[in-house]
C-alpha cells in the first residue's frame, strides 16, 4: 500500500515577541502524536532545518519593512496554505501602535537624531500584504484552537472559528459581568478565545484577540457613557492593545457613526 506523503509544515516570524511559536512548542505530549502526521521542515524556533518547499506556512509578527513585505509574498508563493498566527500578524498588535504619529517622528522619538534612520514602515497585518487562508488570533494563541485548526489541516476538514463575543464566555464562567462594577470592558466587541481570563479576575477585557465580525462599538460607547464612563476614558479602552484594528481605531479617534 502507498504510504502518504506528510503533511510539510513551515514557520515564520517577522516583527514579534515569538510567544506564539512557543504556545505551539509547549503542546508537548500533543506535538508527539502530530509529528506522525506533518514533517516541519523550517522552524527556527527548534530546529536548524532549512527547506523552502513545504504545504503550510504559520507566520508569526506583523509586516514592519520593505524586506518584509519581499519576504513574505515569497512565503505565499511558496505555500498551498498560509496561516497568520498571533495579534501582530493578525490585527498588527502592539506594533501598530507606532502607525499612531507619522514615522519620522516616530522614527526621531525612538532613535533620536540619527544619519541613516532603521529600514522601517507603518505596521501592516499580515492580511494586508499577502492573502491568508486563516487567521489564528489572540496574544497568545489559544492552544485549545491551534489543536483544532491542526485535526482539520491533516483529516482535510474545513476550518471553522467562532464569531461570538468574549462575553459568551463569560456566561460559561459565570462570571460576574464587570458593567455592575463601573468597569469598562470591550468583551461585547472583542472575538472570544482567550477564555475570558481578564474579567474572571476582575479586569476588563482590552481586546486582545482583536474586534469580533461586525462589532457594535458605538452602542458599547454609549452604554459606557450613559453609566458614568468619562469620554476620555472610554477612548482610551478602545485605543488600547488592538487600537489600530478597525473599529477600535474609529471609536478611539471619535470617528464612529
Amino acid at each position: 500500500m502507498q504510504q502518504h506523503r506528510k503533511l510539510r509544515l513551515a514557520f515564520f516570524d517577522f516583527t514579534c515577541c515569538e510567544g506564539c511559536q512557543l504556545v505551539f512548542l509547549s503542546q508537548e505530549d500533543a506535538l508527539l502524536e502530530l509529528a506522525s502526521h506533518v514533517d516541519i521542515v523550517n522552524f527556527r524556533e527548534a530546529s536548524s532545518r532549512r527547506e523552502d518547499e513545504y504545504d503550510v506556512a504559520f507566520i508569526e509578527g506583523s509586516i514592519s519593512t520593505q524586506d518584509d513585505i519581499a519576504r513574505v509574498r515569497d512565503i505565499r508563493q511558496r505555500a498551498c496554505t498560509l496561516i497568520a498566527f498571533g495579534a501582530c500578524a493578525t490585527t498588527g498588535g502592539v506594533n501598530k501602535l507606532k502607525n499612531r504619529r507619522p514615522m519620522e517622528e516616530h522614527l526621531r522619538a525612538v532613535c533620536g537624531e540619527m544619519e541613516h534612520y532603521p529600514n522601517t514602515i507603518p505596521a501592516m497585518a499580515v492580511h494586508e500584504v499577502v492573502t491568508c487562508d486563516y487567521l489564528l488570533h489572540g496574544c497568545p494563541i489559544d492552544p485549545r484552537e491551534l489543536r483544532r485548526l491542526f485535526l482539520c489541516l491533516v483529516t482535510g476538514r474545513t476550518f471553522r472559528q467562532q464569531n461570538v463575543p468574549v462575553c459568551f464566555e463569560c456566561r460559561l464562567r459565570e462570571n460576574v459581568c464587570l458593567y455592575h462594577k463601573q468597569i469598562p470592558c470591550l468583551g461585547p466587541v472583542t472575538r472570544a478565545g482567550c477564555g475570558a481570563i481578564c474579567p474572571r479576575f476582575g479586569r476588563g477585557c482590552y481586546g486582545c484577540f482583536g474586534p469580533k465580525e461586525s462589532p457594535n462599538t458605538v452602542y458599547l460607547r454609549r452604554v459606557w457613557e450613559q453609566n458614568g464612563v468619562a469620554p476620555d476614558e472610554v477612548s482610551r479602552a478602545f485605543l488600547g492593545f488592538n487600537a489600530w484594528a478597525e473599529p477600535f481605531r474609529a471609536e478611539g479617534e471619535g470617528r464612529g457613526a
